[in-house]
């Protein structure tokens, strides 16, 4: 291969995305290259708007447009009662793209065990906010399976014990240690459709 420094340093970053190697990369910028005016100008002004305009919404961490706002929490046409908790957007995309729920995603940025991940990272005291300023009466806990998910979904219930909230958890049809977004749509309406209540208090 030609050594062009602005040909490797193009496949060292697609390298870096999920599911994608050297190889992989490298065939994608050969696709890039020979598809100039087709793919990488459009491309290029694609990803410029994105990096301008797109950033994570600071009350329910979902992705929203500078010009538009956040069509999540700031959704003024539909009114839900119903909360889905959720570790990040892949998630949240994975949810939607199944239509097993109708309500709002809060999407909290990660889990407390993650690496470097600190109670204060997580958006959790806004959910806590969200669920009194929107009179919120059901909060599913839509984590994954894992000990980092369920740790965090521990600490939200406990974060909420105090308010009269529902709080229920994905159920059947979620596997030991599976993550949400990797879960096909059958396996997903099984969990939300046999999700339990984990807070015995309310009725």
């Amino acid at each position: 291969m030609q050594n062009i420094d602005e040909i490797a340093d193009l496949i060292r970053l697609i390298s870096k995305l999920p599911g994608l190697g050297p190889k992989s990369a490298k065939r994608i910028v050969l696709k890039l290259i020979n598809n100039r005016d087709e793919l990488v100008k459009p491309m290029v002004n694609t990803l410029t708007q994105i990096y301008k305009n797109v950033t994570r919404c600071n009350l329910c961490g979902s992705l929203k447009s500078n010009s538009n706002g956040c069509i999540n929490c700031e959704n003024t046409k539909n009114k839900f009662n119903k909360i889905c908790v959720v570790e990040d957007i892949a998630d949240q995309w994975s949810i939607e793209s199944s239509n097993i729920f109708q309500g709002y995603f809060h999407i909290l940025g990660g889990t407390l065990s993650s690496v470097g991940q600190r109670k204060e990272d997580l958006l959790i005291n806004s959910l806590i906010d969200r669920v009194k300023r929107d009179k919120i009466e059901e909060v599913i806990l839509a984590t994954s399976a894992t000990v980092e998910g369920q740790t965090t979904a521990y600490y939200i219930q406990d974060s909420l014990k105090g308010s009269e909230v529902k709080i229920t958890k994905l159920a059947q049809g979620l596997p030991v240690g599976g993550e949400i977004e990797s879960l096909d749509d059958g396996t997903l309406f099984s969990a939300f459709k046999n999700r339990s209540k984990i807070n015995s208090n309310i009725k």
